[in-house]
């Protein structure tokens, strides 16, 4: 489906405490948008299932529809094969960047969506400039729009730090990926 049903943006999440300013500023300004859950690095699943929560929590407060995609860990797994010893901002962190923007890309062209946002560079930990690489290549194959969300300047960083506080939000501390994992924690 190429045809655009709706002017609504699709913004992907990865956690509450990353998005929580970005959805709040988004939702006053009255803009047109819905949040995505694909994370399928989050592990342990009972992690993924903490921030799937808190996520959609924050969209509850603001009156956004919150969509979950599939947990596809194994997938993940296959993709990231070989990276395991990557540092953060390595080569593990583009493949899993692309995988989950494609992922919603795609999504977003069945289901009518304008374009895709993220907020997957707006902690400091990520490299921002990595995160719109991966979104430039997965936007070229899927031919969907990528907009550039400044999570962290122009006070929102002070916003987000407010917002984590005064919620109360589950903040984690890590990424998602934990490339050595136990069996049973999967």
């Amino acid at each position: 489906m190429d045809m655009i049903e709706n002017n609504k943006l699709l913004l992907l999440s990865c956690c509450a405490p990353c998005s929580c300013a970005v959805i709040k500023t988004l939702a006053e300004k009255g803009e047109s948008f819905d949040v995505v859950f694909y994370n399928p690095n989050i592990r342990p699943y009972t992690e993924y299932l903490k921030r799937r929560d808190e996520n959609e929590r924050v969209c509850r407060r603001y009156g956004i529809d919150f969509i979950e995609l599939e947990y596809d860990n194994e997938q993940w797994c296959k993709l990231t094969k070989g990276l395991e010893n990557e540092p953060e901002r390595g080569a593990r962190c583009f493949v899993c960047f692309y995988m989950r923007l494609k992922r919603v890309m795609e999504y977003a062209k069945e289901n009518g969506y304008r374009a895709v946002g993220s907020v997957l560079g707006v902690s400091r930990w990520k490299n921002l400039a990595q995160v719109n690489a991966a979104a430039e290549q997965a936007a070229t194959e899927t031919k969907v729009a990528y907009v550039d969300i400044e999570g962290r300047k122009n006070g929102m960083q002070e916003l987000r730090s407010r917002l984590i506080k005064e919620l109360e939000l589950y903040n984690q501390n890590y990424c998602g990926c934990k490339p050595l994992i136990k069996q049973e924690e999967k």
